[in-house]
């Protein structure tokens, strides 16, 4: 194999992540791979955005709590760039954040505490066309739409009728995908005003967390995807 093709065949990777620490970390761990080289790393949205015009990597790496938000970067990238692989690495185990990202057609779900062979199966297969998604959050993510399917298709239509105009506002975010913190952001409100906003809002409907309240607000058709 010549040098032109090694080059080609190599997995080129990006990784957005604001801890400088872990992020120089892991482009060590992927850099020692023959078959995988990291273009470019960042630490912010906007630089994830960049990088992916500028390299046309085939996998982008991003983080969900770096500045300007990963799942904010990982909906932009998906809609230029359509043919990078987008993986969200995170500490997060919250089913919200499972399923905001795979509506942003995020192809992978990866935990940091995942050992290194695995994070390196798991791009491969991601680059061959594969999606990822832990075991653990796969099966709570199939109970919690199984029980919130039967829960909101025995619930009144009209529970959505008797939230507040503001409460409706939020709920609506929430079906988009946003985090209570970017709900806060982008209606300018405090991140605490929302969560209690979103305490009421799961009273009224009958459900006990965020992901069914999101399903049934999808469901009813009665709410308007944000803009």
């Amino acid at each position: 194999m010549n040098e032109v093709q090694r080059y080609l065949d190599k997995l080129r990777v990006v990784i957005v992540d604001d801890h400088a620490l872990f992020r120089e970390g892991l482009a060590t761990i992927l850099a020692a791979q023959a078959d995988i080289e990291v273009v470019g790393q960042g630490g912010t949205a906007q630089e994830a955005v960049r990088l992916a015009h500028d390299l046309f990597p085939d996998i982008i790496l991003l983080d969900i709590d770096m500045p300007g938000g990963g799942l904010e970067a990982a909906r932009a990238i998906a809609d230029e760039f359509p043919v990078a692989k987008i993986a969200i690495l995170t500490s997060s185990e919250e089913d919200d954040h499972l399923i905001a990202a795979l509506k942003t057609g995020v192809h992978a779900f990866i935990l940091k505490g995942v050992a290194a062979r695995e994070l390196i199966r798991i791009l491969h297969a991601v680059a061959a066309g594969e999606c990822y998604v832990p075991p653990a959050l796969a099966a709570s993510l199939l109970l919690e739409i199984h029980e919130s399917g039967t829960r909101s298709h025995n619930a009144p239509q009209n529970l959505i009728n008797d939230l507040t105009e503001r409460e409706r506002e939020i709920l609506e975010n929430l079906a988009g995908g946003l985090s209570n913190k970017e709900i806060g952001e982008k209606l300018f409100l405090s991140e605490k005003t929302v969560k209690h906003y979103m305490t009421n809002i799961l009273q009224k409907l009958q459900v006990r967390n965020r992901v069914e309240a999101a399903l049934l607000a999808q469901r009813s058709g009665k709410i308007e995807k944000p803009r």
